[in-house]
């Protein structure tokens, strides 16, 4: 179908108020979704005039499309607003074949660039040896609790789902092993060290003299119930608040930091992966570009680095 870049623009304008007007879109969707179109028909336009040739709604398949998304890329656009563009494109063309405007969808099953994965963020060895000194977790039940549990989750790296499941069967003093559950109710065994087999002892004691319980659960609240996933995130956002370059505190900060300082003193990668409960190395990997990344910054503190 031949047209001209007005004749575009008209059906880009009766699919804005098709989303405004029957789907209900919100003003900002239907705004960027209008601009994201008229990009494309802009870029479109150049690229036919170029060419010699009329606009022809025809002619545009998935490599015109991937040449928009690079000239997009080109422009430092991230991979979200691309993709976001390519959404505006991939509806607009269902508009048009529903309207029997156009026969087909020619790039319906193209695919916009990667998003980049976000490294995990973790807590250096001092700042977490200094949350983890913290006197006043030895005195009261609550504040030995909370310490126990922070330690382990930095100890053994555990998920919080993992921690708040642990049962008083599930820790072996004798063998100084752990027995958590973890997704699809695979179970593994987890060793720790003397120091945390301490802790878990003293712990016993002070929860036996202050709160009157029989629950099977291991880590209880006052009144003798089970921690909830809520509380442990609670208290481990109060621990790792002092800490004022973290931008993120949860406990899965924690499991990230087990796994990079496991890695940082030598562990190997597959050993990491058993001990975090992973089904795929893959998922064990990202820790590899977050060491890399801070042995970048290492060396670019170095004078010759500068030069």
């Amino acid at each position: 179908m031949h047209l001209n870049e007005c004749s575009v623009k008209r059906y880009v304008s009766m699919f804005i108020d098709y989303l405004q007007y029957e789907r209900n879109y919100s003003v900002h969707t239907f705004i960027a979704y209008t601009n994201d179109l008229l990009q494309f028909v802009s870029f479109i336009g150049e690229k036919e005039i170029s060419e010699g040739e009329s606009f022809d709604l025809e002619r545009i398949d998935s490599d015109i499309v991937r040449q928009w998304m690079m000239a997009l890329i080109s422009q430092s656009l991230s991979p979200a607003s691309v993709n976001r563009k390519l959404s505006a494109l991939q509806s607009f063309f269902k508009y048009l074949i529903r309207r029997k405007i156009v026969e087909k969808h020619p790039f319906a099953f193209l695919s916009g660039p990667k998003k980049a994965k976000s490294l995990p963020y973790f807590v250096k060895e001092k700042e977490m040896e200094r949350v983890l000194d913290d006197e006043d977790g030895n005195i009261g039940f609550g504040n030995v609790r909370d310490k126990l549990m922070v330690e382990m989750l930095y100890e053994t790296g555990i998920r919080c789902s993992e921690l708040v499941g642990i049962k008083n069967v599930d820790v072996d003093l004798d063998a100084m092993l752990l027995k958590v559950t973890g997704k699809r109710n695979k179970q593994r065994l987890i060793p720790f060290a003397e120091r945390l087999k301490e802790m878990i002892v003293y712990y016993n004691n002070v929860r036996g003299r202050e709160v009157a319980t029989n629950s099977p659960s291991f880590f209880v609240r006052k009144d003798g119930r089970p921690v909830s996933p809520a509380v442990v995130y609670y208290i481990v956002r109060k621990k790792l608040s002092d800490i004022p370059t973290l931008s993120k505190r949860s406990p899965h900060v924690l499991r990230h930091t087990f796994a990079t300082g496991m890695l940082n003193n030598g562990a190997k990668l597959s050993a990491i992966k058993n001990l975090l409960g992973h089904s795929s190395l893959a998922s064990t990997s990202v820790y590899t570009h977050v060491t890399f990344e801070e042995l970048k910054k290492m060396y670019n503190a170095h004078p010759r680095a500068k030069k």
